[in-house]
């Protein structure tokens, strides 16, 4: 007998036992008009169910507010961001947690502090500063991490299961040295994930690479190898090389690896076929603890009945 969508995805954190099911999840960002109140929880219900997805992953769609920094001593005056900016997103936590949180894991996604301090603050003048001022324009990831330990703190009074935490910061040419990541943005990374590390049940690390053609690939996954999340999520182009999902995962201490398909190919434009390929494909070349699902967010346009296909494939197996 199938195993449920919660006890499918939760056996993928059994170390000792041989996995028998393949979990599949994909995300897209569906657009303005749903991004808060019900729309946004019709939304997130309607594309769950359409594809037969083992995990509702809540979007964070928050406009947060712009900071002009002209000088490098304005980063002290970087704006504190309160529940008038992400409290419409707990609503939405809140009713998806009540409409499908018997069926399956819940969690949100939850960008890294430089990820929210850049698009505050600007990514150009965050990045150049924290290379030369690193103690100055670190007031813009201290602000920004505290109003994440906020909102961590009300999803998980909500009854979320875990997070899609989104980081960045350490492909080859972000900052001039990797020191400039471990001294100025590992460490609010790290104090983030641990306001929910040993509260969720099932939280995922994404190693973000959405700026590759700016900033270049990561070198390899040793900067992040004591985040703690159960399960990893990378692309597997590193260091010139494709990697395996069996050699990220053994670089992330043997957690499962969820990826496996390219989410600018196939799966995004071609045809069901094509879909259905490209999840065999993935399948084919897993890790021994995998979930299927795509290196990044898929485009908004991807036709819900290629993510179904693909899952369909993974469910099969």
């Amino acid at each position: 007998m199938a195993l449920s969508k919660i006890d499918r995805v939760l056996a993928l954190l059994d170390g000792e036992g041989k996995q028998v099911e393949t979990p599949a999840a994909f995300f897209l960002h569906f657009g303005g008009e749903y991004r808060s109140g019900q729309a946004a929880i019709r939304r997130h219900r309607e594309f769950f169910e359409f594809t037969g997805m083992d995990i509702v992953k809540i979007q964070l769609e928050v406009p947060w507010p712009k900071f002009e920094v002209k000088e490098v001593s304005d980063w002290a005056r970087f704006p504190k961001i309160g529940s008038e900016t992400w409290g419409s997103q707990v609503e939405v936590v809140h009713g998806l947690v009540d409409a499908l949180g018997k069926e399956a894991i819940v969690i949100v996604t939850l960008y890294s502090p430089l990820m929210v301090a850049n698009d505050i603050g600007g990514r150009e003048r965050l990045r150049n500063d924290l290379s030369t001022h690193g103690s100055e324009a670190e007031h813009a990831l201290e602000s920004t991490a505290e109003a994440l330990r906020e909102f961590v703190r009300a999803c998980l009074t909500a009854g979320v299961d875990g997070f899609y935490a989104s980081t960045q910061g350490a492909e080859v040419s972000r900052f001039e040295s990797a020191e400039v990541f471990e001294r100025h943005v590992k460490p609010f990374d790290l104090a983030l994930m641990s306001e929910f590390a040993a509260k969720s049940r099932f939280s995922i690390l994404h190693i973000c690479d959405y700026h590759r053609d700016e900033y270049g690939e990561y070198r390899d996954l040793a900067l992040f190898a004591d985040y703690p999340c159960q399960v990893v999520s990378a692309s597997p182009r590193m260091g010139g090389r494709t990697w395996t999902a069996q050699e990220v995962s053994d670089a992330m201490g043997g957690r499962p690896f969820f990826g496996g398909i390219d989410r600018l190919g196939p799966l995004a434009t071609g045809s069901v076929e094509d879909a259905r390929r490209a999840a065999q494909d993935a399948l084919n070349g897993a890790s021994t603890r995998f979930m299927l699902g795509a290196e990044c967010t898929v485009p908004g346009n991807t036709p819900w009945e290629n993510l179904r296909a693909a899952i369909e494939v993974a469910h099969s197996r």
